[in-house]
């Protein structure tokens, strides 16, 4: 007997493949109400790789007011630090991720690991962005042995900030190996968003290598995908570093773009002054 799917299993399958799948840029008004709290965690997760922050934020606020797994419940502090992370409040989300490794110690199994994972990783991406490379690289260390148990996009993450731990300390060649790794193993899971992050820490590796023309290049592909699948706050860090990158003319074509892509992110809610904290 066929069994046919019921709207609340569809709209958890559309969720997920925005937040971790093929479908990032899926319109926010296109989102379905999520059927369940991991299905309102893809939500947020989603919106906030859009840039629509409000949104997200709105998402875990309801899920911090609901009856979670200490597993989901890490998930979701984390993701409220990663959304002040990447508007530059490093100290801020280092608060949401320590609570998470905090829950995610109650945690068992599979989701002990995937939400260890996220936040050791979070909050070595904090310390990275507070100054402290030596807490980062410790961190990291702790997030190593939980890779072969959690999903392996916590792999992919941990390559990722391995490269920035490698470039903010000026070690261009590690850098872009570790960003290579990542854009290899993020080839191979659905998530286009992981794709897109990781092909932009290569293009970020290869201009510290010194190779700013080749750098430039990797860029304006990373921009085409991030315009074709919605991912504005990643669309306005490529721009930032084409700014950086490429041909005065081009360059300065660029920076207005960021300039842009910032002054939408504020109108979704998105609040840039936690760069000057």
């Amino acid at each position: 007997m066929q069994t046919t799917a019921s709207p609340g299993d569809i709209g958890s399958e559309i969720l997920a493949a925005t937040a971790f799948g093929p479908t990032p840029g899926r319109g926010a008004a296109e989102l379905p109400e999520p059927a369940d709290p991991r299905a309102r965690w893809h939500r947020a997760v989603a919106l906030g790789a859009q840039g629509h922050y409000a949104a997200a934020r709105a998402d875990l606020r309801a899920l911090a007011r609901t009856r979670l797994d200490p597993g989901l419940r890490s998930l979701v502090g984390s993701t409220g630090g990663s959304l002040l992370r990447q508007l530059g409040g490093h100290a801020a989300a280092a608060a949401y991720d320590g609570r998470a490794a905090t829950l995610a110690r109650a945690a068992a199994g599979t989701a002990r690991a995937e939400a260890l994972a996220d936040a050791y990783t979070g909050l070595a991406a904090d310390a990275l962005g507070t100054g402290r490379l030596a807490l980062a690289h410790r961190l990291l260390g702790r997030v190593e042995p939980l890779l072969d148990t959690a999903p392996p996009r916590a792999r992919v993450r941990w390559h990722w900030v391995r490269a920035e731990t490698a470039l903010a300390g000026g070690a261009a060649a590690p850098a872009l190996r570790d960003a290579r790794t990542a854009a290899d193993l993020a080839a191979a899971l659905p998530s286009v968003r992981h794709r897109v992050k990781s092909a932009l820490l290569v293009a970020a590796a290869t201009a510290a290598s010194g190779e700013r023309a080749a750098a430039a290049e990797l860029a304006a592909l990373v921009d085409a995908d991030c315009r074709e699948h919605g991912l504005l706050p990643l669309r306005w860090a490529t721009a930032m570093l084409r700014a950086g990158v490429a041909e005065p003319g081009a360059a300065g074509r660029a920076a207005t773009e960021a300039a842009d892509h910032a002054a939408r992110i504020r109108e979704l809610g998105g609040d840039f002054i936690l760069l000057t904290h």
